[in-house]
């Protein structure tokens, strides 16, 4: 879809590399341009052949090259890959590409209809846009972690790094927007994307509601509240996901589960003191996850386990997104889209390739400017 498409990418760990591998897997060629000791992400947590999982993860099919960007030669190279691409992503603190030289400003000089996206914490936020952050901290001033609590109100502190991924998502997005308009108009654009801003995006309707009502957690239909859209533990310690909103779901499911008697208690709260909520736990528990996963495959009734992480490979609704790339277990972020990524980069590996076939060098001056 995105062939013929050239992205340079200067970003590191885990936001901007997700951007840019959704970009990858829809068709674009990725430069990923490195400093002389590679993305922090290769050397971080658990290895894989030597490589950081999180890198592995948000790196596959691109192209890696490594560039000194403080020195003179670095940077004119890499102006000249720009020149040569269609769009640019960073994710530093304001402030750094300019000290490089690559800003908006001077690399428009040099390709007027680039699209260049910078990915921030804050934007452009006096108070905000200097200080160092991660991914619980924009869970945490967006409002999205105070809606993961658990009974007795404390937040869940997150496993997985949701903003981080919701603002490489809206990264792409804006990139792909701007590739179009840019093929429209002929022109370019700056595009600054705050994970911050794009969470508070999410907590809209919780927004909305509690300005009309003071209740803070949004839907309460959709917070655990009632029956009918709840977390039920199983015989086997497991947990299923009942989300029966729609009066014939609640239906289906009380029929197929021999309780018709449940059906006018749709709307019923999932409390101590409700009887039916009693006996629906009493339910749950007496079949385990499995029967429970055959339960809502057989009924129409929006039921589905909970699973654990090592499950998704063999639950057969991913078996079309599922890679096994070497010792690379990994989901594809585009289903139905043969993309045929290989893995991630080895640092350095398309010095040559990119440098000599894109930016005009020998191979004299590639070796001289990529050595350590």
């Amino acid at each position: 879809m995105l062939k013929g498409i050239r992205v340079i990418d200067f970003s590191n760990y885990l936001p901007g590399p997700y951007a840019s591998q959704r970009l990858a897997e829809l068709g674009a060629e990725v430069i990923k341009v490195e400093s002389l000791t590679g993305d922090p992400a290769r050397q971080l947590d658990i290895k894989i052949e030597g490589t950081g999982a999180v890198f592995a993860a948000n790196n596959r099919g691109k192209k890696s090259i490594t560039l000194n960007l403080k020195s003179e030669d670095g940077r004119n190279a890499a102006l000249k890959l720009i020149s040569e691409s269609h769009a640019v992503l960073e994710s530093f603190r304001p402030g750094v590409m300019k000290k490089l030289g690559l800003d908006y400003e001077t690399v428009k000089r040099h390709k007027p209809a680039i699209v260049y996206c910078s990915l921030t914490g804050y934007g452009g936020n006096e108070d905000y846009q200097y200080l160092g952050s991660h991914d619980l901290n924009y869970m945490a001033v967006s409002g999205a972690l105070s809606q993961l609590k658990d009974r007795s109100g404390r937040p869940v502190h997150p496993s997985n790094t949701i903003a981080d991924f919701m603002g490489g998502m809206a990264a792409s997005e804006r990139i792909l927007a701007a590739l179009l308009s840019s093929r429209i108009s002929g022109n370019g654009g700056h595009h600054c994307i705050s994970i911050a801003e794009v969470m508070a995006s999410i907590m809209g309707n919780h927004l909305l509601i509690e300005n009309e009502t003071g209740y803070s957690n949004g839907l309460s239909v959709l917070s655990g509240e009632i029956v009918a859209y709840s977390i039920y533990e199983t015989k086997d310690a497991r947990f299923a996901a009942l989300a029966a909103l729609e009066p014939k779901f609640w239906i289906n499911f009380c029929k197929s589960a021999g309780r018709e008697d449940w059906i006018d208690s749709h709307f019923s709260r999932a409390s101590g003191n409700n009887p039916v909520y009693l006996e629906m736990t009493e339910l749950f528990k007496s079949r385990t996850l499995k029967e429970w996963t055959e339960f809502g495959q057989r009924v129409d009734c929006c039921l589905t386990p909970v699973l654990e992480t090592g499950e998704l490979k063999d639950f057969q609704l991913f078996k079309e997104i599922y890679e096994q790339d070497g010792n690379y277990p990994l989901v594809k972020m585009h289903g139905g889209i043969d993309s045929a990524l290989t893995g991630p980069p080895k640092l350095g590996e398309h010095n040559e390739e990119v440098l000599s076939n894109i930016a005009g060098m020998s191979a004299e001056n590639v070796k001289a400017l990529t050595a350590k």
